[in-house]
């Protein structure tokens, strides 16, 4: 048997649907306001797992301009039936008033690969889609119900309406099939046919510290459900010191010999503060069925901190290696680890203007919602190093460009240069902290170069310090000691995860742009 060490995903990895192709497994996680969407990892043995496949990544699929943040992509749901995959997923355009604005698509592929299809739009009642393939021969859409009246609970239940894949559309009534345990905030489900019971497995209790996995089922497809009379089979809500925190949202696989695997999300806690820097991340989970209802293997349901699979092991691949990821901008694309916000970079960005080199063309502000000109990559770790070379002459003070840590428009710390109107070039630090942005640095500190400037970010835990280099050599450390914790689901709120990238700021709009050499990523643990 091989040990496999939870998370198996690290670092912004939520809402995990599972699925067995053959004897491969495909793995699809949210991405929420990061382009391209859904990250669609594979793996042979449940141990290693490699990116393979980003779907959404054109704006006829996706176009997620001016969501705020968190928003985008919610939990996608990957299947696959009669050679077809099926990727259901939520674009969301709005959630933190009393309406949440929640059109649900279906793409299809005959290849994980792609290319996939065009949208097809399925309702809009709720997020959290499921799509579930009957032993009938019918298709079913499962999602939460969003109900606005605050004079009723937000979480309305879970819907229930027949798919007709030859008229492309939903028919039938739309059927609630069940309203939930006393836990509450009950989404995320999938529905599971096993030995003469439809299972219905949902999330509950709300995504932060009191999340839950709850089980429910029945004879027929619509109801009634009954719900495990042992409550929660996932859980760490009664547990605050274990290492995974935020269990639930789960999906469920058969393993390579026939037995059974869950996959769900969690949080690692970092820190006095106990804030979860790298976001939700993906757990694993040995699953058996006891008298008719799904339970951890050790019949508790605490989240493992490892689990054993059948020792089918082919090496580590790049997304389980600790140690450096690098993009050097040499081919006609870049890594698929990094991505943008909300739409593409387009002409915004090219690898050909200069050989060798990422030209990003200044956008708008870290704050803006629309057309950031940014390229990051998700942190994985709790200690890493990051660093680019940089060539950019600013003009004026409303051109910036530089290395960012990122959380969202209300939540980052960004390592610039610009041009002050006293001091000449300097670099500077602009910081956001739960919407309210400072400069730790002031005006900054003046820098006597051309244009070449190296710059470094390295985090500790919940410490982050920026340096910077004249020579790529001799770093020196810049600012004060930032708190890393604040860029994390548990300070200015939200759903992803930290990211380290590059950004330009052109806040005049005349076509400023920095040329960016390389983009190192270390992880020091």
């Amino acid at each position: 048997m091989t040990v496999v060490h939870n998370p198996i995903l690290r670092g912004f990895h939520p809402d995990p649907s599972i699925v067995k192709a053959g004897k491969d497994y495909y793995l699809a996680t949210s991405t929420f306001e990061w382009f391209p969407g859904v990250m669609i990892y594979h793996s042979n043995n449940l141990s290693d797992w490699e990116l393979v496949a980003r779907p959404l990544n054109r704006l006829s699929q996706l176009n997620m301009e001016g969501v705020e943040d968190s928003g985008g992509v919610w939990a996608p749901c990957l299947s696959f039936c009669d050679g077809i995959f099926y990727l259901i997923y939520t674009n969301v355009r709005s959630y933190r008033g009393a309406f949440k604005d929640t059109p649900n698509f279906l793409v299809t592929a005959s290849d994980i690969k792609g290319p996939w299809s065009e949208p097809i739009f399925l309702n809009a009642s709720g997020f959290d889609p499921s799509l579930f393939h009957a032993p009938d021969g019918k298709k079913y859409l499962v999602n939460m119900l969003m109900d606005y009246r605050n004079y009723q609970t937000a979480f309305g239940g879970i819907v229930l309406q027949e798919y007709d894949p030859e008229q492309k559309r939903l028919v039938g009534e739309r059927k609630n099939i069940f309203r939930g345990t006393p836990l509450g905030v009950t989404e995320g489900p999938h529905l599971y046919w096993h030995d003469g019971y439809y299972y219905l497995m949902t999330a509950e209790g709300g995504t932060g510290w009191g999340h839950a996995v709850t089980m429910a089922r029945s004879r027929e497809i619509n109801g009634p459900y009954e719900p495990d009379p042992e409550g929660p089979m996932l859980t760490a809500r009664h547990l605050p010191a274990w290492p995974l925190q935020k269990a639930g949202h789960a999906s469920l696989v058969s393993g390579p010999e026939e037995e059974w695997y869950l996959v769900h999300l969690c949080s690692r806690p970092v820190g006095e503060k106990k804030r979860c820097i790298l976001g939700r991340e993906t757990a694993l989970q040995k699953v058996v069925w006891e008298d008719g209802w799904l339970r951890l293997l050790d019949k508790t349901n605490v989240p493992a901190l490892s689990v054993e699979v059948p020792d089918t092991h082919n090496g580590m691949l790049p997304e389980q290696k600790r140690g450096e990821w690098r993009e050097d901008f040499d081919g006609d694309s870049w890594a698929d680890e990094l991505q943008t916000l909300r739409i593409p970079l387009g002409e915004r960005a090219s690898l050909k203007a200069r050989p060798g080199w990422l030209r990003l063309y200044g956008g708008e502000s870290p704050e803006s919602t629309f057309r950031q000109s940014m390229l990051a990559r998700r942190q994985q770790s709790f200690k890493i190093q990051a660093e680019v070379k940089m060539e950019f002459a600013p003009k004026n003070f409303q051109h910036m460009a530089g290395l960012i840590y990122y959380y969202n428009t209300k939540g980052y710390y960004y390592l610039y240069l610009t041009q002050d109107d006293s001091l000449g070039t300097v670099l500077s630090v602009l910081a956001c902290d739960n919407g309210e942005t400072f400069f730790p640095m002031g005006a900054g500190m003046p820098v006597q170069i051309q244009k070449t400037v190296w710059l470094r970010l390295c985090v500790k835990d919940d410490q982050a310090q920026f340096f910077w280099s004249a020579d790529g050599n001799i770093f020196e450390p810049i600012g004060t000691v930032l708190d890393a914790s604040k860029l994390s689901d548990d300070y200015p709120g939200g759903f992803t995860g930290a990211f380290i990238g590059m950004s330009c700021q052109d806040l005049e709009g005349n076509g400023i742009y920095a040329d960016f050499d390389y983009f190192s990523y270390i992880e020091q643990e």
